[in-house]
Protein backbone atom coordinates (compact mmCIF):
# COMPACT_ATOMS: atom_id res chain seq x y z
CA UNK A 1 0.00 0.00 0.00
CA UNK A 2 3.13 2.11 0.87
CA UNK A 3 4.57 1.52 -1.84
CA UNK A 4 1.32 2.56 -4.10
CA UNK A 5 1.10 5.82 -2.57
CA UNK A 6 4.58 6.61 -2.85
CA UNK A 7 4.02 6.77 -7.43
CA UNK A 8 1.21 8.26 -6.80
CA UNK A 9 2.64 10.91 -5.30
CA UNK A 10 5.77 10.96 -7.56
CA UNK A 11 3.91 12.53 -9.77
CA UNK A 12 3.99 16.21 -9.78
CA UNK A 13 0.47 17.10 -10.27
CA UNK A 14 -1.08 14.39 -7.93
CA UNK A 15 1.72 14.94 -5.05
CA UNK A 16 1.07 18.57 -5.40
CA UNK A 17 -2.61 18.01 -5.09
CA UNK A 18 -2.17 15.54 -1.96
CA UNK A 19 0.23 18.11 -0.10
CA UNK A 20 -2.22 21.39 -0.97
CA UNK A 21 -5.38 18.73 0.25
CA UNK A 22 -3.90 18.01 3.26
CA UNK A 23 -2.68 21.44 4.17
CA UNK A 24 -5.88 22.88 3.56
CA UNK A 25 -7.53 20.74 5.86
CA UNK A 26 -4.93 20.58 8.86
CA UNK A 27 -5.32 24.89 8.15
CA UNK A 28 -8.68 24.44 9.19
CA UNK A 29 -8.24 22.28 12.10
CA UNK A 30 -5.41 24.73 13.54
CA UNK A 31 -7.38 27.73 12.81
CA UNK A 32 -10.28 25.95 14.92
CA UNK A 33 -7.82 25.37 17.23
CA UNK A 34 -6.37 29.28 17.65
CA UNK A 35 -10.50 30.34 17.64
CA UNK A 36 -10.90 28.03 20.96
CA UNK A 37 -8.40 29.40 22.50
CA UNK A 38 -9.03 33.18 21.90
CA UNK A 39 -11.89 34.87 23.72
CA UNK A 40 -13.37 36.22 20.75
CA UNK A 41 -14.99 35.23 17.76
CA UNK A 42 -12.60 35.48 14.83
CA UNK A 43 -15.19 35.39 11.96
CA UNK A 44 -17.67 37.84 13.57
CA UNK A 45 -15.52 40.75 14.25
CA UNK A 46 -13.48 40.53 11.14
CA UNK A 47 -17.41 40.57 9.24
CA UNK A 48 -17.80 43.51 11.44
CA UNK A 49 -14.45 45.02 9.81
CA UNK A 50 -12.24 44.43 13.03
CA UNK A 51 -8.82 45.15 11.61
CA UNK A 52 -7.08 43.98 14.75
CA UNK A 53 -8.82 40.59 14.20
CA UNK A 54 -7.97 40.02 10.60
CA UNK A 55 -4.33 40.92 11.14
CA UNK A 56 -4.02 38.37 13.87
CA UNK A 57 -5.65 36.08 12.01
CA UNK A 58 -3.80 36.75 8.75
CA UNK A 59 -0.38 36.32 11.11
CA UNK A 60 -1.87 33.01 11.95
CA UNK A 61 -2.69 31.70 8.32
CA UNK A 62 0.27 32.49 7.01
CA UNK A 63 2.33 31.27 10.33
CA UNK A 64 0.53 27.99 9.76
CA UNK A 65 1.02 28.10 5.77
CA UNK A 66 4.95 28.96 6.24
CA UNK A 67 5.36 25.79 8.60
CA UNK A 68 3.94 23.80 6.09
CA UNK A 69 6.07 25.29 3.09
CA UNK A 70 9.41 24.37 5.15
CA UNK A 71 7.70 20.72 6.40
CA UNK A 72 7.29 19.92 2.79
CA UNK A 73 10.25 21.56 1.43
CA UNK A 74 12.81 19.58 3.97
CA UNK A 75 10.52 15.77 4.63
CA UNK A 76 10.27 13.03 1.90
CA UNK A 77 7.16 11.92 2.70
CA UNK A 78 3.23 13.15 3.61
CA UNK A 79 3.05 11.82 6.97
CA UNK A 80 6.34 13.93 8.35
CA UNK A 81 5.83 16.86 7.14
CA UNK A 82 2.64 16.34 8.97
CA UNK A 83 4.54 15.77 11.79
CA UNK A 84 6.79 18.56 11.49
CA UNK A 85 3.52 21.01 10.59
CA UNK A 86 1.79 19.91 13.31
CA UNK A 87 4.68 20.38 15.85
CA UNK A 88 5.26 23.60 14.59
CA UNK A 89 1.95 25.02 14.98
CA UNK A 90 2.11 23.49 18.78
CA UNK A 91 4.81 25.69 18.90
CA UNK A 92 2.85 28.48 17.55
CA UNK A 93 -0.06 28.00 20.09
CA UNK A 94 2.78 28.18 22.54
CA UNK A 95 4.45 31.77 21.30
CA UNK A 96 0.47 32.84 21.75
CA UNK A 97 0.41 31.89 25.25
CA UNK A 98 4.20 33.33 25.80
CA UNK A 99 2.97 36.53 24.13
CA UNK A 100 0.03 36.79 26.18
CA UNK A 101 1.67 36.20 29.71
CA UNK A 102 4.70 38.37 28.84
CA UNK A 103 2.07 41.38 28.21
CA UNK A 104 0.99 41.90 32.02
CA UNK A 105 -0.44 45.92 31.33
CA UNK A 106 -3.05 44.76 29.03
CA UNK A 107 -4.56 41.41 27.67
CA UNK A 108 -3.31 40.66 24.10
CA UNK A 109 -7.28 39.11 23.21
CA UNK A 110 -9.48 41.99 24.87
CA UNK A 111 -7.00 44.67 22.94
CA UNK A 112 -7.30 43.16 19.74
CA UNK A 113 -10.81 42.38 20.21
CA UNK A 114 -11.27 46.15 20.52
CA UNK A 115 -9.43 46.93 17.32
CA UNK A 116 -6.23 47.88 19.10
CA UNK A 117 -4.46 47.91 15.71
CA UNK A 118 -0.62 47.68 17.31
CA UNK A 119 -1.34 44.89 19.29
CA UNK A 120 -2.87 43.29 16.34
CA UNK A 121 0.02 44.12 13.92
CA UNK A 122 2.54 42.82 17.04
CA UNK A 123 0.47 39.91 16.87
CA UNK A 124 0.72 39.25 13.38
CA UNK A 125 4.23 39.11 13.31
CA UNK A 126 4.73 37.11 16.12
CA UNK A 127 3.07 34.23 14.35
CA UNK A 128 4.99 34.94 11.05
CA UNK A 129 7.67 35.59 12.81
CA UNK A 130 7.93 32.20 14.84
CA UNK A 131 7.00 30.22 12.05
CA UNK A 132 10.45 31.25 10.27
CA UNK A 133 12.46 30.21 13.11
CA UNK A 134 10.68 27.23 13.50
CA UNK A 135 10.83 26.09 9.97
CA UNK A 136 14.60 26.86 9.91
CA UNK A 137 14.76 23.78 12.74
CA UNK A 138 12.62 21.44 10.31
CA UNK A 139 14.84 18.32 9.43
Amino acid sequence: MNEEVDVLLSNPYLGTLAFFAVAIIALVVFLTIFELVTKYDDWSEIKAGNLSVAMATGGKIFGICNLFRFAILNNDTMIHSLVWAGYGFLLLLVAYFIFEFLTPYFKIDEEIKKDNRAVGLLSMMISISISYVVGACVT
